[in-house]
């Protein structure tokens, strides 16, 4: 944005602050908030570097790789970000930033960085991917005590939803008043929804963005999440992207639409008769061969890894095929022109930077290694073996022990990335959970 078009936005002071956004590991959106009139004259802003690794739990790792004097980073604007905040109460605007080290290189710890690095490897080679991510989330009744369970809202008929909803568009309506505001504020942000449905879980929704730039899309899937967190709050609502968030109902995920093209928008997947290419197949390869490494980017969370069950469309391989749904890494049918892999593994609690970064970098290294896929699954892949980690230990020491990992991603991120998720999994082990109690006490 040059600087009349940042004037024009200013102008009239009717916006009073700026939100300076950046996502942290898990895709949380942390920050300073700066008076409009310091971010129009570009005041420089800075901020601690280990904030963009922060842990859930909001605690930090000493791990070596993080340097012990925590030194400073730059926050810097992506202009083409800067938006008017649809639910702020006062006029107040936001802009997702990029963290910078102060000798002007990306911090290799935050996500947006590390998207930019793998998407600059791509640039190089005259290649640009494509994605389109497909969100689902649960809207649930508000919740102030973590030990009960999430419940569906009681809607305008006067009932909460019990099920059998899928597809139904009288539930999608049920919720009206907050559908309204939440397309109207998706709209403002610039943020391109395709469709919208009510999914198979109660209350549980999703939405799919319409293709593009990799970094632009997790933008505003970031975005995305933040607005109807706060929407939802508005409402008497939460808006829930845990991936298994309640028992006996289905999981939440973030399929992954990818395809790429080269310096003339020709589809690379496809030859010019229509038939697929080499490299497509090569894509696929590398996903294959990579992504169980990377399996912590796609579930981050104790949480992730009770959505992965055989015969809940939620995969337990990788294993792909045309058009079907049991497989990890699926082929919609399609023109030649839309030939694209949508990769199955994420789930709504991963963070969007990082698991677009992740498949991305595993499918040009399929590309470059010509690494070739299995042969593809023309049955239900449920009946195939479980070949991704089955926990989130079981994730973590793969991703902390693999050398591709660090060389797909870097071996600063990677190192500070699991020593954030050795934080978590130990806050996790010290706290007794009602399973426990319900089933041990009276036995023990």
């Amino acid at each position: 944005m040059d600087s009349a078009l940042l004037a024009a936005f200013f102008q009239g002071g009717t916006v009073r602050d700026v939100e300076c956004l950046f996502p942290d590991i898990s895709g949380y959106p942390r920050g300073k908030v700066m008076p409009a009139r310091s971010f129009a004259q570009g005041a420089e802003l800075r901020i601690a570097q280990a904030i963009s690794m922060q842990a859930i739990t909001g605690e930090y790792s000493y791990d070596p790789v993080f340097p012990d004097a925590d030194p400073d980073i730059l926050l810097v604007p992506d202009y083409s970000t800067l938006k008017r905040i649809p639910w702020s109460t006062v006029p107040r605007a936001f802009a997702i930033h990029d963290c910078v080290q102060l000798d002007g290189h990306l911090c290799p710890f935050a996500p947006r960085s590390l998207l930019k690095k793998v998407l600059s490897r791509y640039q190089a080679l005259g290649l640009t991917p494509v994605v389109a991510p497909e969100i689902e989330f649960y809207l649930v009744d508000a919740n102030t005590d973590p030990a009960v369970p999430y419940r569906s809202p009681v809607s305008k008929s006067g009932r909460a939803e019990q099920g059998q909803s899928a597809f139904s568009m009288n539930m999608l309506n049920e919720l009206a008043p907050f559908w309204d505001e939440f397309h109207g504020a998706i709209d403002a942000l610039g943020i391109n929804g395709d469709t919208w449905i009510h999914e198979m879980g109660q209350s549980q929704y999703e939405i799919n963005l319409v293709h593009g730039d990799p970094l632009a899309l997790a933008d505003q899937a970031f975005m995305f999440k933040y607005a109807a967190k706060e929407i939802a709050i508005r409402h008497g609502l939460n808006a829930i992207f845990m991936a298994k968030p309640i028992a006996g109902q289905p999981g939440s995920s973030m399929h992954l639409h990818q395809s790429v093209v080269d310096a003339e928008g020709n589809n690379i997947f496809s030859h010019e008769d229509g038939s697929d290419s080499e490299r497509f197949y090569h894509y696929i390869g590398g996903l294959q061969r990579y992504l169980p490494d990377l399996m912590l980017l796609f579930a981050p969370n104790i949480n992730s890894f009770r959505r992965y069950i055989a015969g809940s469309q939620a995969p337990i391989n990788l294993s792909w095929g045309v058009d079907n749904r049991t497989t990890g890494l699926r082929v919609p049918l399609s023109r030649p022109a839309a030939r694209r892999v949508e990769n199955r593994i994420a789930g709504a609690d991963a963070n969007p930077y990082l698991m677009i970064a992740a498949s991305l970098a595993a499918g040009l290294a399929g590309i470059e290694e010509k690494i070739q896929p299995s042969r593809p699954e023309t049955g239900s892949a449920y009946e195939g073996s479980h070949d991704l980690a089955p926990t989130f230990h079981a994730a973590l020491t793969q991703m902390r022990h693999s050398e591709s990992a660090r060389r797909l991603l870097g071996d600063e991120f990677v190192q500070g990335f699991v020593s954030v998720k050795e934080i978590e999994f130990n806050s996790y082990l010290s706290e007794i959970g009602a399973w426990e109690r319900r089933f041990l006490g009276p036995q023990s």
